[in-house]
This record gives C-alpha cells, structure tokens and sequence, in this order.
C-alpha cells in the first residue's frame, strides 16, 4: 500500500482590491479579511528519516512571506495585478505559482490552495496536470 499525506498550512492578511471589469463596470475599492490554505505533499511520497512528509515550519514560513507582500496592500498594485484582475481566482493562482517556486528543491509540491475571501466564500486552485 502506498502512503500520500497531503499537509495543510494557512496563513491570513488583510487588503483592498477592486476589479478593473466586474460585469462591465469597475467594481469599488474595499477590503477583505484573507484566509490561504496550501495543501502541500511530498514528492516521494512517503517520510523522511525524521517522520515528517512535509516540514510545516518552513513550508508556513514560505507562505506567510508571499502572504506579507499582499497584507495591508492594495492589490492590484502588485504584480502580476497591475495587469490582471485581482479576482480571488487569479489570487489563488498566483500563491499556487509562487509558493510552488519556491518549495522547488525541497521534495514538496503544492496539490492545490484556498483562498477565502472572508468567513464564507473561497475559491480552490489546482492546475490540471
């Protein structure tokens, strides 16, 4: 039998957006309370010589920097939003992009992430592959 654990980390920010063309019109500047949760699994597939699939510190550590350049910002000042909507669909995307690059090396991969905008609505990113 072949063990897969998928370790989850989350790191939260605040921020303002508003989209550029939301049903033709450019919605108005406000701001959300951001929850990212990255489901990460290691490449091998199995643990290492400590026990551990994936190291929550450093993979967390990753995310809450990528986390740092979106908190108490507007967004789409931020590139690649300076040039594409900052809906929660592209947001998830891009964490996925970047916390992928940088875990590369590390013997990890991120499955998929969350993004919520708020208490009660999310969007999930997973790449076909």
């Amino acid at each position: 039998m072949t063990e897969r654990y998928i370790v989850k980390i989350e790191a939260r920010f605040e921020a303002a957006h508003n989209l550029r063309s939301y049903r033709g019109v450019e919605e108005p500047l406000h701001g959300h309370s951001y929850r990212v949760e990255a489901f990460i699994r290691s490449l091998s597939g199995s643990l290492d010589d400590d026990d551990i699939a994936v190291d929550f510190i450093s993979s967390r550590g990753k995310l809450e920097i990528l986390a740092r350049k979106l908190d108490y910002n507007y967004i789409n000042i931020v590139p690649p939003f300076t040039e594409i909507n900052p809906t929660a669909e592209n947001v998830a995307a891009w964490f996925y992009r970047e916390l992928s690059s940088s875990l590369h090396g590390e013997g990890a991969v991120v499955d998929s992430i969350t993004l919520w905008e708020g208490p009660v609505n999310s969007v999930s990113y997973t790449p076909e592959r």
